[in-house]
């Protein structure tokens, strides 16, 4: 029997994973680190500092809440009170991260204001993001109803990725302006995202069939460790988090430090890539399945941030590398969840266990560090070129400018590179595993209907 999922369902649960990642990418996707660092004048070396500390601190933060919401038990299910009542703490804490208390001033102050409130709204975002990213895990077993969902967070990403590349250097305040329409912005932009993912919790729910029980907590972690697949997987998704962050950081910087680059220009190559990119990774992924397109993905995301590293400079080039990295992107979002899920799938066909929490939350411990080190990393790499936050961006030597470019785009392509070779081990993929998938979602449906 093929497994359907309302549209209203995929909609709610997509739109709340807009909004809850577009509150994230503004705070880690650069915009924290440059209202502290650039705006109010914050050492490069303490922010990466905070950003080292926030990384420790989510090594412990995700694992254990997923181990949590795992062996949650309530009427409404696993997942669905974290992303109802957490809601609009999540966005109360979003609104005050960007305010400057009177009591934190100075350089230690300052220090400590960033890493609370990276602490603060990360513990939020945890409890609300993780329930929301395995849902579609919770929801169904085969690719074929996962990909429908995965088609819709694509297309919302597209937004959740847009509104802050596109938003912070239009609105972000510059040195010696005021900040307070820019934290009005913020402030609104978190109370309609926490209206929108309490309203969503009320379209979804979770699959019922007999689970069983979780073991301890260091047992259930080891699971996930021993799970092969999984470490391939953990290897492409610290890459493309890492990527997606230090790509939406460094924007901020390129277009004033390139003046001849249209913004227009790039960002409609990237648009094209993405519009593109979804049409052709749908057909490939049915065609060549996930593994195969993964690889791909790689090569093209790869393309386009070396020829961004050698000639972002000039317009042409620059709008031929937005296109591929939209491609790229486009490819990350809509291939990586599926291969998250076939990872999970595979656990529980050799232990017998549904531990989405669990993988969620170790995938965190890897992911999370990939933020802190892309936002440690930029503004370290644009120090040894020369970069001096006391002038604005279009005022910095030549030198400097191009350092934006290898700070921004050098890594990414080493990463990718390392993907590739990685995605040559990955062992889900065949008639086999197949078969395989289409036994566990028969399971589910015999344990569904003796509940």
């Amino acid at each position: 029997m093929e497994e359907k999922i309302p549209v209203k369902s995929k909609f709610w649960l997509n739109i709340a994973d807009c909004f809850s990642t577009t509150m994230n990418s503004l705070i880690t996707g650069g915009g924290l680190t440059y209202l502290f660092v650039t705006y109010r004048g914050l050492d490069a070396r303490l922010s990466g500092l905070v950003w080292l500390l926030f990384g420790i601190w989510n090594a412990f933060n995700d694992p254990l809440f997923g181990y949590i919401s795992d062996r949650t038990k309530s009427r409404l299910g696993r997942r669905i009170p974290y992303i109802r009542y957490g809601s609009f703490f999540y966005g109360l804490i979003f609104a005050v991260s960007w305010l400057e208390l009177p009591f934190f001033s100075g350089q230690i102050g300052m220090c400590i204001q960033m890493l609370v409130s990276l602490f603060l709204f990360d513990m939020l975002y945890t409890a609300i993001a993780t329930s929301i990213y395995v849902m579609p895990y919770e929801m169904t077993v085969s690719n074929e109803a996962r990909s429908s969902l995965f088609l819709w967070r694509l297309v919302f990403s597209v937004f959740s990725m847009a509104i802050p590349v596109v938003l912070l250097p239009l609105v972000r305040p510059e040195v010696g302006e005021s900040a307070v329409p820019f934290r009005i912005l913020m402030a609104c932009i978190g109370l309609a995202a926490a209206l929108v993912i309490f309203a969503s919790s009320f379209f979804y729910k979770e699959q019922t069939f007999h689970r069983a029980e979780q073991p301890p907590f260091l047992q259930s972690a080891l699971h996930c460790f021993r799970n092969r697949p999984f470490l391939n997987f953990l290897v492409v998704s610290f890459s493309v988090v890492f990527i997606q962050t230090i790509l939406m950081t460094g924007v901020i910087y390129y277009f004033d430090a390139f003046s001849g680059c249209s913004m227009t220009a790039c960002y409609g190559a990237m648009a094209c890539g993405i519009l593109l990119g979804i049409l052709f990774w749908i057909r490939m992924q049915k065609t060549r399945g996930v593994r195969n397109s993964m690889l791909l993905m790689c090569v093209l995301f790869a393309a386009g941030t070396l020829i961004m590293i050698f000639f972002g400079g000039s317009p042409i080039p620059a709008a031929a590398g937005f296109f591929l990295i939209g491609t790229g992107f486009s490819g990350s979002m809509y291939l990586i969840p599926l291969m998250n899920g076939d990872v999970i799938d595979f656990d529980e066909t050799v232990t017998g266990l549904r531990s989405e929490g669990m993988y969620a939350g170790i995938n965190s411990l890897v992911t999370k560090p990939a933020i802190s080190f892309a936002n440690a990393a930029f503004p370290l790499i644009l120090s040894w070129f020369g970069y001096d936050q006391t002038i604005p961006v279009a005022a910095q030597s030549t030198l400097a400018r191009q350092g934006i470019l290898i700070a921004w785009m050098a890594i990414p392509a080493i990463l990718l590179i390392l993907d590739c070779i990685t995605l040559r081990f990955y062992a889900l993929s065949g008639p086999e595993w197949d078969a395989k998938k289409q036994a566990l979602a028969r399971k589910h449906q015999s344990d569904g209907k003796s509940c």
